[in-house]
């Protein structure tokens, strides 16, 4: 097959909401996996625009990158301080879609028209593939990743948006939530498309690996948790609270804590205040190599969250040879097993803290090798980069 573009392979472009940027190395990590995956198979350009507070002239500033397999295009474009909030949002709109013009100019410039167009999370994104594909014939894919349509947020709000958020998922070529759970929240919201496709987050199998473990009996239980540190997210005071119970039994164990985030300097005072400073230690923000070295010492993942999709920590977890002790939110209970890990139902603390006594009596009752077998299998670039090919493929197809 011959692409339009001219490539040997086809050009795909990728629109996402969250990128890795110059202010903030964390936001949409799952999307650049996704596009390193797929980069396997199908040249990717990715145009980000970030709207930027700090900017003080009006010039779009072009940073053009070529890594990991991904031509990147990001346009950071003033946002408006005009005292007027309608005036304000309608100029902070027309300088966003401006930005997106001139950055596909420049990826056009350098690769090309691309042949397929992938945007990741709705709804404005999800409109531009919509024009574009208008206005050139060139269909588009969406991945969602935003828990907006879950129950227990409950943000999928506005006529405009449901309107334009159901005329554009129709016209997909294909739907790609993360998660079961995601798909059948975004099905309760009418977001009907014929072509439902259950793409999963993709981990570095290559770089998350496992370690051999200390064996000793005195060894100390080593639990981690990465995350935002967004606490009506994530929990972070549920855990504390947990290991604070948990203390009264047992005090041979260690919990690091990874990450940071609005509730990072709260969290830590809460954990002052219930005398916990010698059993866990915050770390804050760390990258890369740094990460992995964390989870490969550890000898459990806990995650209390209210909601999730398919957190990659989880993967990360796996692809590690360590289990995971979670509540049952999103899509975790869709890979999770008695050989992967435990759930709970959400906040129920007690079931948590029994789950994790059941650990600390036994930690060895799980096998490394299956857990990281599980990941391989399932979440892997060489995995998620062949469905994404296929998929790919299909759309140009039917086109």
């Amino acid at each position: 097959m011959r692409f339009k573009s001219g490539m040997e392979q086809m050009h795909v472009l990728y629109l996402p909401r969250w990128y890795p940027n110059r202010y903030d190395p964390m936001p949409g990590l799952f999307i650049q996996r996704h596009g390193m995956a797929a980069s396997a198979h199908a040249n990717i350009s990715v145009l980000y625009v970030h709207p930027d507070e700090t900017q003080e002239d009006l010039k779009y500033n072009f940073e053009i990158t070529e890594e990991n397999g991904l031509f990147r295009v990001a346009v950071y474009v003033k946002k408006s301080k005009c005292p007027n909030p309608i005036v304000s949002r309608l100029i902070d709109l027309y300088r966003y879609l401006k930005a997106h013009h001139l950055g596909l100019g420049q990826i056009k410039k350098y690769r090309g028209e691309p042949d397929l167009v992938h945007a990741h999370v709705m709804t404005r994104l999800g409109i531009l593939a919509y024009i574009y594909k208008l206005l050139t014939g060139t269909p588009y894919l969406i991945t969602e990743h935003w828990t907006r349509y879950l129950p227990i947020r409950n943000e999928f709000k506005g006529f405009f948006r449901k309107w334009a958020s159901r005329l554009v998922i129709k016209k997909a070529k294909a739907i790609l939530p993360v998660s079961e759970d995601l798909k059948m929240a975004m099905l309760n919201h009418k977001l009907f498309n014929k072509n439902y496709i259950i793409v999963p987050n993709v981990v570095d199998t290559e770089l998350f690996i496992p370690i051999e473990k200390n064996k000793k009996k005195s060894h100390k239980i080593q639990f981690v948790h990465l995350s935002c540190f967004t606490d009506s997210h994530k929990n972070i005071s549920g855990i504390l609270r947990v290991l604070k119970k948990l203390s009264k039994t047992h005090t041979d164990f260690h919990c690091t804590l990874i990450g940071d985030g609005p509730d990072f300097d709260m969290l830590r005072s809460f954990a002052k205040e219930l005398l916990l400073e010698n059993l866990i230690t915050f770390t804050g923000l760390l990258k890369g190599k740094e990460v992995v070295q964390q989870l490969q010492k550890a000898d459990a993942m806990l995650i209390f969250s209210n909601h999730e999709n398919l957190p990659v920590v989880m993967l990360e977890s796996y692809a590690c040879g360590v289990p995971v002790i979670s509540t049952k939110v999103g899509g975790i209970h869709e890979h999770m097993n008695e050989d992967l890990g435990r759930i709970v139902e959400r906040g129920d603390e007690e079931a948590f803290l029994s789950e994790l006594n059941t650990f600390m009596e036994n930690p060895k009752i799980y096998d490394q090798q299956k857990i990281r077998d599980y990941a391989i299998q399932h979440f892997s670039k060489k995995k998620i980069g062949k469905e994404l090919h296929h998929i790919y493929l299909t759309a140009l197809e039917e086109k």
